[in-house]
């Protein structure tokens, strides 16, 4: 069943676009909670625009949305808030089996228009992370700063990308700052609080910009990589798994929804950020706990390269060796070590490599 600390009214309401009020109704049929075990680990999953078309890569269409929606209500997932799924993680509080967190990079209007309602109707709490600019200008296809109160208001957790969701890797350090700190100003004088909690605008990070934005005061940062939030994780570069384009359907909200937490720790390289002899990065980390026992079942994969080897560097500690440089732009390593049931052991990174 679906459960969540902040709960909306499930029943449809005045001005509810009718296919929502449907599924609203649909949804009221898992009222109430089912225990589950405890985990020390959640998931985060990501969502950008809604309501898009087969080639709109960064869309999530509305079918396929209500389908999350009812595979968690289906599967028992714990829909929880972020910021206190982190609050918990960080306090060594257990949370329930299945624990997932909901998030939307950018302020785009079918947020407001198609994904609160259903959110809303679920009873979901979720977290928006804002790129200010657009919002401060009045662009047409973002909402307005009392569409976002509305959403405040509601529940939603309101988080910051730079003003601009500017591309920081690379960038002059002054510029990604300045860019924070417009949206920390503009959040804080329109919704009367400063946020704190970040997403990397396009998951792009490296050690100066994750410095920058320890800086800036966040207390929590969150990529695009695919994997798990646990206590070991860096808390300034939180994996969160992608519902986006063909990464969308049914299948891959039930696998993320139900992943588990890859340990690792000493992972190289420590910066994100691939430039010169730095690509292809020499890649690898140390297995934790009872893991490391069947690394041999591990598998590895690099975006744009395939199955990339491993190689096994005493009982617990391995390399992944790719057979050829990055291109640039984003590039990702997803590791993944069956668990049964069904279930997956998952961490991934995501690197950037400038260029034109």
């Amino acid at each position: 069943m679906l459960t969540s600390i902040h709960r909306w009214s499930s029943r449809p309401r005045r001005g509810l676009p009718r296919r929502a009020a449907a599924f609203a109704l649909g949804l009221a049929l898992f009222a109430g909670a089912r225990p589950g075990a405890a985990a020390d680990s959640a998931v985060v999953v990501l969502y950008d625009r809604f309501g898009g078309g087969p080639a709109a890569q960064a869309d999530i269409r509305l079918d396929q949305f209500e389908a999350h929606l009812a595979a968690a209500a289906r599967d028992g997932v714990n829909v929880l808030p972020i910021p206190e799924i982190i609050e918990a993680i960080r306090a060594g509080r257990d949370l329930p089996d299945r624990t997932v967190g909901i998030s939307i990079d950018g302020a785009h209007l079918p947020v407001h228009a198609e994904a609160w309602p259903r959110l809303r109707a679920a009873g979901l709490p979720f977290t928006l992370f804002v790129a200010t600019d657009p919002v401060d200008a009045g662009a047409p296809d973002h909402m307005s700063w009392d569409q976002i109160r509305e959403l405040a208001r509601g529940g939603a957790t309101i988080g910051a990308q730079t003003a601009s969701a500017m591309h920081m890797p690379g960038a002059e350090a002054a510029l990604g700052r300045d860019g924070m700190a417009r949206a920390r100003r503009s959040l804080e004088r329109e919704l009367g609080q400063a946020p704190t909690l970040f997403a990397y605008p396009y998951g792009e990070m490296s050690l100066a910009v994750r410095a920058a934005v320890i800086e800036q005061g966040f207390a929590a940062a969150f990529g695009r990589h695919s994997g798990v939030l646990h206590a070991g994780e860096d808390f300034h570069f939180l994996p969160r798994f992608a519902m986006t384009g063909s990464f969308g359907d049914v299948d891959r909200f039930r696998l993320a929804a139900s992943a588990l937490a890859l340990r690792v720790k000493d992972v190289l390289p420590a910066d994100r950020l691939l430039e010169g002899a730095d690509n292809p990065p020499v890649y690898g980390f140390t297995v934790v706990g009872e893991a490391a026992r069947r690394i041999d079942a591990l598998a590895c994969y690099a975006s744009a390269l395939g199955r990339a080897r491993i190689e096994k560097l005493g009982s617990a500690r391995v390399e992944i060796r790719l057979p050829a440089p990055f291109p640039r732009g984003r590039a990702r390593i997803n590791c993944t070590l069956p668990e049964g049931d069904g279930r997956w052991r998952w961490y991934g990174t995501q690197f950037y490599v400038p260029g034109r």
